[in-house]
């Protein structure tokens, strides 16, 4: 199995001027997106930047594979949200890198269904083991506060 995304950039800058750094993300499913790097990098604030594409992919990763799990379980999900945060901090070589990403998964089974906390973490727990963003990842992934290292 692949998957394949086109970035395209057009510039017009003369040597010596700022570069824009707006460009489109095209995705294999047909969608495309307009994107730029974070304001603090000069980039576009109106525009998705990669730090928030990566903690997207890793939020959406983490809500399928724990849907699957409840699934399997026969625990209905009526609603999942999630608000994500990042941190950046610098690797062993002191360069900038994504150091944390914060999960805070706010989900509420069907009526009539009733979940323990301990059986809710164990299903966070496997959805962060399987998730295959996650596996991909070299950075902290918090969930609520509990740490999960790669």
């Amino acid at each position: 199995m692949s998957f394949h995304v086109k970035v395209s950039w057009q510039g017009t800058q003369q040597p010596g001027e700022a570069f824009s750094r707006d460009h489109q993300i095209h995705f294999g499913s047909g969608q495309s997106i307009q994107a730029s790097s974070a304001p603090d990098f000069q980039g576009n604030a109106a525009h998705v930047n990669p730090e928030e594409s990566l903690m997207a992919a890793l939020s959406s990763c983490h809500m399928l594979t724990f849907l699957a799990i409840a699934h399997l379980k026969r625990l209905p999900v009526a609603s999942y949200d999630d608000q994500v945060s990042a941190e950046l901090g610098q690797n062993e070589a002191g360069k900038t890198k994504v150091a944390a990403i914060n999960l805070n998964p706010v989900i509420t089974f069907a009526a009539g269904v009733t979940v323990s906390e301990e059986v809710l973490a164990k299903m966070h727990q496997k959805a962060h083991e399987n998730c295959f963003i996650a596996n991909s990842l070299n950075t902290v992934v918090r969930l609520h506060d509990r740490e999960f290292n790669h």
